[in-house]
């Protein structure tokens, strides 16, 4: 079973995700900001991460950047989460070496087919 690591600063957000990827069978963790996400990873690196593009203790763009430079950071896909829809915002979390990215707010059938693109479903 994967492994799902869902970083969100709300917690609604994250129980929401976690019982979608649960259903879909996955394993899951969760941490509310990128530091604790990055412990997380220390700990254990997931084979998937759904990540909250803003949230006030180090953002994901920060946490993407320094994931892929810890030892064993360019294996998690990472398919981050957003509210905003500039092109702008999305190539530059595309650049920071994310994998896909979702719209909230998404449903069971959004999560699905990102993670059947990333190759994890």
């Amino acid at each position: 079973m994967k492994q799902v690591l869902v970083v969100d600063d709300s917690a609604v957000i994250r129980k929401v995700a976690r019982r979608i990827l649960e259903g879909l069978h996955f394993r899951t963790s969760e941490a509310p900001d990128g530091r604790a996400a990055l412990a997380e990873c220390e700990k254990g690196m997931p084979d998937a991460i759904l990540l909250d593009w803003n949230m006030p203790e180090m953002d994901g763009f920060e946490f993407l950047c320094a994931l892929r430079r810890m030892p064993g950071g360019a294996s998690p896909k990472v398919v981050f989460c957003t509210t905003e829809n500039e092109v702008g915002h999305i190539a530059r979390a595309m650049h920071a070496g994310a994998d896909e990215y979702i719209m909230k707010p998404f449903d069971q059938n959004i999560v699905r087919s990102k993670f059947e693109e990333i190759g994890l479903v």
